[in-house]
């Protein structure tokens, strides 16, 4: 790759990044997507709830999309980890972990988040197969089965309430002592939905299906499916390196044109938005791409 200044970087080539890529591209920029090839879906079989693309494997999604940006000229690619930037009097620098050094106008950080899983063994195995999150991405796929949820206190009632909707054999595992308010626990009852405080010592499962939930004291439950929602970190330290600021959830903030608090920095996705699918990711991502291209053209008209 000879060229090595852009008018934009964007650093994360998923369904977000590719997304304003594709935008950038029709707008005549010169962009370069930096890429590691890890999505935070890697181990999903199949999305879900995206038009056109329901029931898809999200490897074949992105493969698809890229081929398609792949058609801009003026879109290059990059496949490595970025590892350093710093603001410059024209822009930014973005070093990768190989040494190349490139520089953009504009960053358009892409680059999801990284779920923290506690250290339950089975569950990494299962997350993304039969350990899930998100209902409006899986939930058809395992509506009326035996499901148990992973969560306490407020969270897990107003979980408990979304996830009835899709099934009513359904249990709230706190996994260690109820913080439940009383009130909310009577609500619970009625709607028999069971409270286990049991701790959980391991998921059983064969290729990320869950069996059973084996409990510390010895017990065992079948299950064929759990919802549960990790704490998360952002998947990308450059981030905060920059000194974007971040949400009180941890997410990068923005405002309405996905515009960071660091004058030049964008952020779309996972990163910065609180519904985690691959259709918000697709339309945040092509906004950006948008607003990157109006902030350019202004500066040309000064």
């Amino acid at each position: 790759m000879k060229q090595n200044h852009f008018d934009v970087i964007i650093i994360g080539g998923s369904y977000s990044g590719l997304s304003a890529a594709m935008s950038l591209g029709r707008a005549l920029r010169q962009v370069l997507v930096i890429d590691s090839g890890l999505p935070c879906n890697r181990q999903t079989p199949h999305s879900h709830n995206f038009i056109t693309q329901d029931g898809e494997k999200p490897a074949v999604i992105s493969a698809k999309a890229k081929l398609q940006v792949e058609y801009y000229n003026s879109v290059q690619f990059y496949s490595g980890l970025a590892t350093a930037a710093v603001k410059t009097q024209n822009g930014f620098e973005i070093t990768t972990a190989s040494g190349k050094v490139f520089s953009a106008k504009k960053i358009l950080f892409s680059t999801g988040v990284k779920d923290l899983l506690p250290a339950i063994p089975g569950l990494a195995e299962c997350w993304g197969i039969s350990v899930i999150h998100c209902p409006y991405c899986h939930g058809y796929e395992v509506k009326e089965q035996k499901t148990a949820i992973i969560a306490n206190g407020a969270m897990g009632f107003e979980y408990a309430k979304m996830i009835s909707n899709w099934t009513k054999d359904l249990r709230i595992l706190t996994n260690g002592k109820s913080t439940l308010a009383s009130k909310d626990i009577e609500v619970l009852k009625q709607h028999n939905i069971q409270i286990i405080e049991n701790e959980i010592d391991a998921i059983e499962h064969v290729k990320g299906n869950i069996k059973q939930i084996i409990f510390k004291d010895q017990s065992k439950m079948e299950i064929e499916a759990v919802y549960f929602r990790p704490p998360f970190e952002q998947h990308c330290s450059l981030i905060e390196s920059l000194g974007c600021e971040l949400t009180e959830q941890g997410l990068v903030k923005v405002d309405l044109m996905q515009k960071t608090t660091v004058s030049g920095i964008f952020a779309s996705g996972d990163s910065c938005i609180q519904a985690r699918s691959v259709a918000m990711a697709v339309s945040s991502g092509s906004f950006a791409g948008a607003a990157i291209n109006k902030e350019l053209i202004d500066a040309e008209f000064v």
